[in-house]
């Protein structure tokens, strides 16, 4: 279906696949190579066919991509700050039904694991809580070698092609000019690129919603986010998506919440894995497989080789196979986060590629750049990096080499017999690639099947609950209140008209547009009848327990000791954890002259850093919180944060003093030893008190 060309100040047409060329004109000059070759199109890398592979002569997504990796040193460009730790998976099944990985194929088998998680935009020192997608990577270091699962906590992703990855990053790191605004994407250039890039709108949706800014690593999901290949001992293919499902289930925070986080412990995150597996909370998750075969993907509404699509857990369920479970902290910060060096490549025996455009440049990027920072080939001898299983090959010197072919032998094929010989090929236990059959000329096109920009980007956002909606408006609002050029503005409210008209009427109102927007152009008309899915929402796959959360109790002296400890008991036997908030770190006398120890000292420990609160001061300890800037800042931010909160009557008068004393709801749980520290307990599973937000302005 040929596309109608969209005239703007530089030039424009649609390619097949909805996306957007603008051509070179009088006054702007032609793209080239760093070789001088003008290229023709930047928007595609060269396949083999529509749907087909990519091919290696493609000197210009080579050229560009290589050059991208080699933008930082030694600093990762993009996943600059991470956070690691070592675990193992456990299978639950055989899955030799439909692969040969062999740590696949035996039920209770433990497989060791090293997982990193990031952020993407900001630098190395930039905050936990940034809005951002979530790294989350996986290394498996089976008996068939290593096996990466580099993945995100969002499911799809901005692009189509590899071939725009560099333009994506350039467009949200800080504008080159001044270096800044650090680790957010609320600015021109950033917003710039998205509203140029229709085929963005589905992955705005989540970056926009809750899930960029998750509680923690530990509540929140893993996605594989293309789909990959299954292929089991016979040969045979089927289609797989990967999931990690967090135990704990999912949580985010807010944002006004994530704001002041940033400010009272940048690295909320990182201290909250830490001090989880020192505790003996292991972080779980669970490993979900979406299986399918060649007729549900011929079937699919959209093109199951798009990285911008999802497949709806209610379309293809979650087949939950074993877990992965973190259960120890690095020895050493560099020697293992910073050089573990991850690649799309290193796959095993049983798991292969499918033709995703951006998966096949991934497969070039990451090998390439893991060069580049850690100085050489031979970062793979790096403990880290190295497999756990035996290896041999040919390969050697380079810098760093560590590892070297020993004898006089160092080529194949040679005829020295036995040992002497060195390695040889096997081809009953090799890894063997999928002969998918391929066919079609040599063309930068992209299909017609990627078309369609928006179905899915308003299917995530009817399957959200109505606070989640009105928090995707909020940050839209925001993040384009910090673009200076209006057209911009209005360019992506006239994306959003595709995906929901009331929300782009609330952000266009929320941003004061004069003048109408009209719906942007689109290269396929966007479906209305996708039904939602619940699997998208976090608020309808919260946690059925208080466990793995932390409660801020805020106290003086005099403090009722009885009350204290039937609270403290109450939260530990819900596997939560419990803080000590004082006037000072010293901590308090409690009412029968014991010392109550404080974790942290008021101001220090503010009500964010806790999914909820309890504030049980006596008459005369709160008298003295009345001055208190800090303690007015903990009660009427925890309010404001739709926190459960547990009081006793000598608080009040603090509620009073924040402005707060009209306004006790539900969420407030009047502390008493006949059922208070439960009745609390079992308000908190609920993790926020959603009807409190309509009255709440941040």
């Amino acid at each position: 279906m040929k596309q109608k060309k969209q005239q703007t100040d530089v030039g424009t047409s649609r390619g097949r696949g909805g996306e957007l060329h603008q051509t070179a004109g009088p006054d702007v000059p032609v793209l080239t190579t760093q070789q001088g070759t003008p290229v023709s199109d930047d928007q595609n890398s060269l396949r083999v066919g529509p749907r087909g592979p990519a091919t290696l002569e493609d000197f210009h997504l080579r050229e560009k991509i290589f050059h991208f990796d080699h933008e930082r040193i030694p600093e990762r460009v993009v996943h600059a700050r991470g956070f690691g730790a070592h675990g193992y998976y456990e299978n639950y099944e055989s899955l030799a039904d439909v692969t040969a990985a062999d740590l696949f194929q035996r039920a209770g088998e433990k497989t060791p694991a090293f997982v990193r998680f990031s952020t993407v935009a900001g630098n190395k020192g930039s905050a936990d809580l940034a809005r951002d997608v979530r790294g989350f990577a996986v290394k498996l270091y089976t008996q068939q070698g290593n096996w990466d699962i580099v993945g995100n906590n969002i499911p799809v992703f901005f692009i189509q092609d590899a071939i725009k990855f560099p333009d994506l990053i350039h467009a949200a790191k800080p504008e080159p000019d001044r270096d800044f605004p650090q680790a957010q994407t609320a600015h021109d250039n950033f917003w710039d690129f998205i509203s140029l890039m229709p085929e963005s709108m589905h992955m705005i949706m989540w970056v926009m919603s809750d899930r960029a800014i998750p509680r923690s690593f530990r509540f929140m999901e893993g996605f594989g986010v293309h789909t990959y290949r299954f292929v089991d001992a016979n040969g045979k293919s089927t289609f797989v998506k990967f999931h990690w499902k967090p135990k704990l289930g999912l949580q985010s925070v807010l944002w006004n919440e994530a704001v002041k986080i940033n400010g009272a412990d940048p690295d909320f995150h990182r201290r909250d894995l830490w001090n989880a597996i020192h505790s003996g909370s292991y972080p779980e998750w669970e490993l979900g497989l979406q299986l399918f075969d060649d007729k549900f993907a011929d079937e699919f509404e959209f093109d199951v080789l798009d990285a911008t699509k999802l497949i709806p857990e209610e379309r293809v369920p979650i087949r939950r196979v074993g877990r992965l479970v973190l259960d120890r902290c690095v020895d050493n910060f560099f020697a293992e986060t910073e050089q573990v060096a991850f690649c799309t490549n290193n796959v095993i025996r049983g798991v292969d590629f499918s033709n995703d455009p951006l998966l096949q440049g991934r497969n070039f990027s990451y090998l390439d750049t893991q060069v580049k920072r850690l100085g050489g080939p031979n970062f793979t001898h790096i403990p880290v990096n190295a497999p756990k299983c035996p290896f041999h090959n040919f390969q050697q010197d380079g810098h760093m080499a560590i590892v070297n072919p020993k004898g006089r032998v160092n080529y194949e094929p040679n005829s020295w017999g036995g040992a002497d010989g060195g390695p040889r090929e096997c081809h009953e236990t090799g890894f063997r690639s999928f002969p998918a059959e391929e066919t079609g000329r040599k063309v930068r096109e992209r299909s017609e099947s990627f078309a369609d920009h928006y179905s899915q980007a308003r299917q995530f956002y009817v399957s959200q609950t109505k606070p989640e909606q009105g928090h995707i408006a909020a940050a839209l609002i925001f993040e384009l209140s910090k673009v200076e050029k209006v057209a911009i503005r209005s360019r992506l409210v006239s994306h959003l008209l595709h995906i929901d008209t009331k929300l782009a009427d609330k952000v266009a109102k929320g941003l004061g547009l004069r003048e109408k927007v009209q719906a942007a152009q689109a290269a396929k008309e966007p479906r209305v009848d996708l039904k939602p899915s619940k699997a998208l929402s976090i608020v309808q796959n919260g946690p059925k327990s208080f466990a793995g959360r932390k409660v801020g109790v805020l106290v003086t002296d005099g403090t009722d000791r009885v009350l204290f400890d039937a609270l403290k008991s109450a939260v530990e036997g819900e596997g939560a954890t419990l803080d000590v908030v004082a006037p000072t770190v010293g901590g308090a006398t409690a009412s029968d002259g014991s010392l109550i120890e404080a974790q942290q000292k008021l101001g220090g420990g503010p009500s964010v850093l806790y999914d909820a609160v309890a504030v049980i001061p006596s008459v005369e300890g709160c008298q003295s919180l009345l001055k208190n800037a800090a303690a007015k800042d903990f009660v009427s931010d925890a309010f404001a944060h739709l926190k459960f909160i547990a009081y006793v009557d000598a608080a009040v008068p603090l509620f009073e003093k924040a402005g707060m004393a009209g306004d006790m709801d539900d969420g407030f749980v009047s502390l008493t030893l006949d059922n208070g520290p439960s009745a609390f307990i079992k308000a908190c599973r609920k993790l926020r008190n959603w009807e409190r937000e309509h009255v709440v302005t941040l």
